[in-house]
C-alpha cells in the first residue's frame, strides 16, 4: 500500500484533468493574449522605468507563463483514475463517501488527487489520513482516523462512485 501512496500525488480523476486543460487553453488563449496587448499597449506610452502599467503587466505576463509551464508539465505527469465497476462497494480514488461519527453528526467527502483538492468541494486528498483510512473500506465499517488531536472513529454509511445524488 505504500507504493500507491507515494504514487497518489500524480492521480486525477477525469474531471480534474478537464479542469487543468480548461485552465490551460483559458490561460494560453485569453490571458495571455489581453495581458500581451497591455503590455504593448503600455510600452507605447513612452519611459517604461516609471511606467506603472508597464511592469504590472510584464509582471503578470511573468506569473502566467510560470503558470503555463506548470501546466503543461502536470498534464505530462498525471495518471488519470477512470471509474471501474470492480470498485463497487469499496473505497477507491475517486469515490464519494458519507460519513458518520459517534455524535452522529455526518460528513461527505471526495477522494481525489492533490491537485484537486478543495474543501469547498468536500474534496480531500489521497494523502489526507482520512483518505489512508477510508481506503479499501466497505459500508458499515469503522474507520478510524488519527488527527492531530487524537484518534476519531467514524462509520462509513456509503459509498458512491460518479456524481453524489443525495438521498
Amino acid at each position: 500500500m505504500s507504493g500507491f501512496f507515494s504514487s497518489a500525488s500524480v492521480l486525477i480523476t477525469p474531471e480534474g484533468r478537464r479542469s487543468l486543460e480548461k485552465e490551460l487553453d483559458h490561460l494560453w488563449r485569453i490571458e495571455r493574449r489581453e495581458t500581451t496587448q497591455a503590455v504593448t499597449e503600455a510600452a507605447a506610452h513612452g519611459d517604461r522605468s516609471e511606467n506603472a502599467e508597464y511592469k504590472e503587466g510584464k509582471r503578470k505576463l511573468r506569473e502566467i507563463d510560470r503558470r503555463l509551464r506548470f501546466l503543461r508539465k502536470r498534464l505530462e505527469q498525471v495518471k488519470v483514475v477512470e471509474y471501474s465497476p470492480q470498485q463497487e462497494g469499496k473505497v477507491f480514488f475517486g469515490a464519494w463517501v458519507e460519513l458518520e461519527n459517534e455524535e452522529g453528526e455526518t460528513a461527505r467527502y471526495r477522494i481525489v488527487g492533490s491537485d484537486e483538492f478543495d474543501p469547498q468541494k468536500n474534496y480531500i486528498s489521497i494523502k489526507s489520513p482520512m483518505a489512508r483510512a477510508l481506503i479499501g473500506k466497505q459500508v458499515d465499517d469503522e474507520v478510524i482516523v488519527q488527527t492531530p488531536s487524537g484518534k476519531k472513529l467514524w462509520y462509513l454509511n456509503r459509498i458512491e462512485y460518479g456524481s453524489w445524488k443525495p438521498d
